[in-house]
Order: C-alpha cells, then structure tokens, then sequence
C-alpha cells in the first residue's frame, strides 16, 4: 500500500496533520507525532496541558465518524523540493492491550519528549491505512 519512498518520507518527517470529523461532517484538523508500524499510524495522547472536562475533539469525533485522513508535507522555497503524503483509513481508539503498548513504546523510541511522559495509561489513536497517495519529492533531507 505505502510505496517505499512513501513510507521513508514518514519516517523522515516528524510532524503530520490529522484530519477528522464529526457525525455531521464538521472537519477538525490538528498537528500531531506520530508513528508508523506496519499498516498502521499510531497517534498518542500524551500529557500537555488539555482540557480535562470532557475527551478531546479528535476523541470524540473518531466515536462519532472513524474515517480519517492524514497528511505529512514539506514545504521549501524552492517548489522542486515540495512533496507530500496523505493516508486515508478509519481510525480506532486503543486504550490498552499489546498493540497499544507497542505503539507507546514506539512513540517513546521516536520522540525523546515522550520519555519523560507517563503513556502507558493515555489511549493510541490508531489509524488503519487504507490508502496512501503522494506527490513531489519524497526524498528525506
């Protein structure tokens, strides 16, 4: 599904964009780490200040409407550098278990900042890649 300079791309980039919505379509777009595993994109709720009164948007629009999308992109002056990938899925919320913990763990490998965070009872957005698309120069760099 991810062509290889689709996936090294990825795993170059250290910031992406996920895109979800609501019952009613309303979309709601926020950056976002991330880790890639397989077929999967793991996103962490991690431990910066939110609000704690009710789940966050992106929480309850994926219990609402579990399709999703995601994109990572590069911008540069000089537009022969430009590129991007987007992937497109439905999206589950993991509270625990051995996939969680491994997309935890994992997040923890990429991101130093993690390391210092209690995740391991914060729950994993797991977004299932069902389609992944590109465009431009996906070399890393």
């Amino acid at each position: 599904m991810l062509t290889e300079p689709q996936r090294l791309f990825l795993e170059w980039s250290r910031v992406g964009h996920l895109a979800t919505a609501d019952a009613l379509g309303a979309p709601h777009l926020i950056p976002v780490c991330y880790a890639l595993l397989s077929v999967s994109l793991y996103i962490t709720v991690d431990q910066k200040p939110k609000r704690r009164d009710r789940p966050l948007k992106r929480l309850r629009n994926i219990r609402e409407n579990p399709r999703a999308a995601f994109v990572v992109d590069r911008w540069d002056e000089d537009w022969t550098r430009l590129g991007w990938v987007m992937l497109r899925g439905t999206a589950e919320i993991l509270d625990s278990g051995p996939e969680h913990d491994r997309a935890q763990a994992r997040l923890a490998e990429r991101y130093p900042q993690y390391r210092a965070m209690q995740l391991a009872g914060l729950p994993v957005i797991a977004l299932r890649i069902a389609r992944a698309t590109g465009w431009g120069d996906l070399t890393s760099g």
